[in-house]
Formats: C-alpha cells, structure tokens, sequence
C-alpha cells in the first residue's frame, strides 16, 4: 500500500534543489520523567564529538523508536512519547 500525497504548503526551488514545506498533523517529542529533554551524544575519542539529537518529530513512530531505544540504553521504562496539541505562539526575545 502506498504511502497518501503529503500536503505541501509551500515550496521553492533554487540549483536544482527543491525545498517543499509540508503539513504535519501533530509533533511528538520524548520526555522523561514527563519532562522535556534534549539528547546530547559526545565522542570522546574526537574534538568535535559533541552532538544535539533530535527528541522531537512530525511521525509518531521516530519518536516512538528513539523513546524505546532510551529505555533499553537506561534500563528503564521512563522515556516516553508525548503529543503537540496545543500551540502558543512564541516570539523570541532579542536582547
């Protein structure tokens, strides 16, 4: 079974590359202990090994894998999934 047509919003195309912009339903993000978090991987044997992950996604099942994942690299049942319901516009503060 295919795969439904996403919805493209808007999109551009500059040298060839075509950047489309496409509706996401909800964003499911990873939390533990129902906190918020951010994973942050670092490579010892490298100067540059430090590294920001992604802990929030448009598909439920990324978010589900990497929540399954954590659990089994901790040894526990504490990492969860959780859906973007609501939306509050942010504006960031220029200091």
């Amino acid at each position: 079974m295919a795969r439904p047509q996403p919805d493209i919003l808007i999109e551009n195309q500059n040298n060839g590359l075509l950047v489309q912009i496409l509706k996401a339903k909800y964003i499911y993000a990873v939390y533990y202990q129902e906190n918020p978090i951010n994973l942050r991987t670092i490579n010892k044997l490298s100067r540059s090994g430090l590294k920001y992950k992604k802990v929030s996604f448009s598909n439920s099942g990324h978010a589900h894998n990497l929540a399954e994942r954590l659990n089994k690299l901790f040894g526990t049942s504490d990492f969860e999934v959780y859906r973007f319901t609501e939306r509050e516009l942010v504006t960031e503060n220029i200091y």
